[in-house]
């Protein structure tokens, strides 16, 4: 270029190599403003709708994901179609206090997603990158701690061969926990380690401590329950997938299998921690969720593109709560 402005005459080789760069630079920047347009699209897209808040001060307040638009939405029997729509686009979703967590999966492959931390008013606070494809999402009863869990391989909890990662954010100091397959276990009484050991569907007690999950190794799934402060876990009991502590901290609902075929293999139970002993509710169909408990004596979940809820004692029968709908939650 030089070259030119001194008055020397470019070859046309030089010229052409000039004008292949040019169009090389305007055509970088148009794909850059193209995929940052479209990134904005897909941003705006999923946001929430303005005023669009949880309704966490209203006992039993439900609010649910809708199948057709992929947004959170509240259950109001008042309201056309029965709900409220216009809260984020989430594949998965759970909140209580003041906190909600969406986990949204991004397009392309391989599969990636993002944890969104939001607060009352559906507004973002962070967002964290994640590979794989969202599976479970849980807030503590206060709202401070997070976790969820990704399918790093396979899309089915009926596989015998998958992979997942589980997640533990602490709001209060900012820690995040990427994957808790490393902290230490004990099983039957002794410290366990193996390569194949995952661990999904995290559940918080009050203390924002303890929690519940399930661990997978060696072909059996087991409870184990947890300790942030003291960084370990201890098994407690076998067959226990997808745990929920009562809010009274005592029973835990769960999915166990009662089935070695792909077609519907757990049935929802509730174990009582004090006692031991556990039992089925009503629900006879074949439960793929992380159920929640609604208050003290009920549970609500997702089958069949529908969510549901029973009473846990075992007595009364299904009723469903709201059509075209899953992840329910109840923030209190």
């Amino acid at each position: 270029m030089r070259a030119a402005l001194s008055g020397v005459p470019l070859s046309r080789h030089a010229r052409a190599w000039i004008l292949v760069l040019a169009l090389l630079l305007l055509g970088g920047g148009a794909t850059a403003y193209t995929l940052r347009a479209a990134s904005g699209r897909q941003a705006a897209a999923g946001a929430p709708a303005a005023g669009f808040t949880l309704d966490a001060g209203r006992p039993g307040a439900l609010h649910v994901r809708d199948t057709a638009t992929g947004r959170v939405a509240r259950v109001d029997p008042s309201a056309p179609g029965g709900r409220v729509a216009g809260g984020p686009v989430c594949d998965r979703f759970h909140a209580a206090g003041p906190t909600a967590l969406c986990l949204r999966r991004r397009p392309g492959v391989p599969a990636r997603s993002y944890a969104l931390v939001l607060d009352s008013r559906m507004r973002e606070v962070r967002r964290i990158a994640l590979p794989g494809i969202p599976s479970r999402a849980r807030v503590s009863a206060s709202g401070q701690m997070l976790s969820w869990t990704m399918f790093a391989t396979g899309d089915s909890y009926a596989r015998s061969s998958f992979s997942t990662r589980t997640s533990v954010l602490d709001l209060r100091t900012g820690y995040l926990v990427k994957n808790i397959e490393q902290i230490p276990l004990t099983l039957d009484g002794r410290r366990y380690h193996a390569p194949d050991v995952n661990y999904w569907g995290v559940s918080f007690a009050a203390d924002d401590n303890r929690f519940y999950a399930t661990v997978s190794t060696g072909g059996r799934t087991r409870l184990v329950e947890g300790d942030m402060r003291n960084w370990s876990a201890r098994a407690l009991r076998e067959n226990v997938e997808c745990p929920s502590l009562s809010p009274d901290g005592t029973r835990i609902a769960f999915k166990k299998r009662v089935s070695e075929g792909p077609r519907e293999p757990w049935r929802l139970y509730v174990y009582d921690l004090r006692s031991g002993r556990e039992h089925p509710v009503a629900e006879r169909r074949g439960i793929d969720d992380q159920a929640l408990w609604t208050d003290r004596g009920t549970l609500a979940y997702g089958y069949g593109g529908a969510v549901w809820s029973v009473p846990a004692d075992g007595t009364g029968a299904p009723r469903e709560l709201a059509r075209g709908a899953t992840s329910p939650s109840v923030p209190r």
